[in-house]
């Protein structure tokens, strides 16, 4: 935690009014895949990190899933110590600078925020992007001095936040490390989940530039479990294999003509949507026509994501159908409110029956219901029930299914006494990501279900130094190889 600091007058520190957090203005963003947030100055970011009272019990710290010490970051902060406060989100986080542009932090650090029970919480995301931004943006990520050369090798599954952060913790202690993903580039759902406007694909390209220039090893268009087996990994000479792989499979509908053309998944539609046909497999490089008209199904974090992309995309009329009301949304507040200040029109407790096609094959509207909330289901939220008789219909040109993602059984399926439940999400020890198989490690969605980059981060640098140990306790390497 912090080192010991001066008395602070607690009391005035709760008088500082919260400093303004600039933002494009809508009308302008909608045209433009820029960052929504506009970057803030040192003079605001000071004050605005005076506001943190300090407090011993630091709640924010405990509601965060990396431990980041927030108040040490912003004492070096308000004191002018720019690079000393990037470097102590660093010491707990392997991607500061997209946690803060990312995090549900009204959940989080945010929402356990002292100050914010009186008053607008410490903006502590933003604060966390400015210091990190400004370190990277002007000296550069910091480059460790990694440890003497172990010569054991480790092959990690999945460049996404997980993969990348182990294959970073494996170099910096000394172990080769090499990253294997079914997709053209590195990042995972970092490249190919996050839209432009929530994170500029800048940041994750000069941290993959990075990691290549510290030492890992990147083997992409690569399927492991069905091209690579583990049987393989260990065949050529891994001591180890982390499985970071996600949960990528979207969940589907299971109504009446859900296949037809113009009807995405959430991913395709948001890689169209958001990126250079280079970057994509050869059969997803056809860019999505939208129409005028867009109906995303589903209520968290990636419809908001897909209905921002359908107004960026051109269409005139953009909406989300959700089966609940927004009190049950699972998605970040400020996503839901940039949507709507960009014009998306949100339906609640609407449930899709069926989708109507035309003579071409092609989606040209969707009967929904009316639904009315019932006792809780196992979520803890309201269960949404049909209302009988209450059918009605939308036209559509595009519908986006963004229904939530599963975990891909392929790599369950594929190694033998790998533990994993029904989902298949695998079972592993929560303190080092150790599996039922030895040598194999795991960590992130594949593990929770889909969750949050920062909890995949969390196991990833759990999963190190459970890796790490594992590797020490093996015979000594007489020749170091990466």
């Amino acid at each position: 935690m912090s080192e010991v600091k001066p008395a602070v007058d607690r009391k005035a520190r709760l008088k500082i009014p919260a400093q303004p957090m600039p933002e494009q203005d809508p009308a302008v963003r909608v045209h433009n895949w820029d960052e929504a947030y506009l970057p803030i100055d040192l003079k605001t970011a000071k004050i605005e990190a005076e506001r943190c009272i300090q407090c011993p019990a630091a709640p924010c710290v405990k509601a965060c899933p990396v431990e980041n010490d927030i108040p040490g970051a912003f004492w070096l902060l308000e004191h002018g110590d720019i690079t000393g406060a990037a470097d102590k989100f660093r010491e707990t986080s392997s991607l500061p600078e997209m946690c803060g542009r990312l995090c549900p932090q009204e959940r989080l650090c945010e929402g356990h925020c002292v100050v914010g029970k009186n008053a607008k919480p410490v903006a502590i995301g933003r604060l966390e992007v400015f210091v990190t931004d400004y370190q990277r943006e002007n000296l550069g990520f910091p480059m460790p001095e990694p440890a003497p050369p172990s010569g054991r090798r480790v092959a990690i599954v999945g460049a996404g936040p997980a993969g990348l952060t182990v294959a970073e913790e494996m170099v910096v202690r000394g172990h080769g490390a090499t990253v294997f993903d079914a997709w053209p580039e590195p990042g995972g759902i970092l490249l190919y989940g996050i839209p432009n406007f929530k994170m500029a694909k800048r940041i994750l390209d000069e941290k993959v530039d990075f990691l290549k220039k510290l030492g890992v090893r990147f083997l992409m268009n690569t399927h492991i479990g069905t091209e690579v087996t583990l049987e393989d990994l260990f065949a050529e000479g891994y001591d180890a294999v982390f499985f970071g792989h996600g949960a990528s499979i979207g969940n589907l509908l299971g109504i009446e003509n859900d296949d037809l053309e113009g009807v995405y998944m959430a991913t395709d539609f948001l890689v169209r949507g958001n990126l250079r046909p280079e970057q994509l497999p050869e059969g997803q490089r056809e860019p999505v026509h939208v129409g005028k008209r867009v109906l995303v199904i589903g209520g968290g974090d990636t419809s908001m994501d897909c209905v921002r992309t359908a107004v960026r995309l051109g269409a005139e009329e953009v909406r989300c159908m959700y089966r609940r009301t927004e009190a049950e949304m699972p998605g970040r507040i400020d996503e839901r409110v940039h949507a709507r200040e960009e014009g998306v029109i949100t339906d609640f407790l609407v449930a899709p029956v069926r989708l109507l096609g035309d003579e071409r094959g092609r989606v040209k509207a969707v009967e929904f219901r009316r639904m009315e909330l019932g006792e809780p289901d196992e979520s803890g939220r309201r269960r949404p029930v049909p209302i009988e008789g209450s059918e009605f219909v939308v036209e559509a040109d595009t519908v986006v299914l963004a229904l939530g993602y599963s975990v891909d059984r392929i790599f369950s399926d594929a190694v033998s006494g790998l533990e994993a439940d029904r989902q298949g999400r695998i079972a592993v020890d929560r303190e080092t990501g150790r599996t039922s198989v030895p040598g194999v490690f795991a960590g992130g969605d594949n593990v929770n279900g889909a969750d949050l980059v920062v909890t995949a981060i969390r196991d990833g640098r759990r999963a190190a130094s459970g890796i790490n140990e594992y590797l020490r306790s093996l015979a000594p390497q007489r020749v170091a190889a990466k």
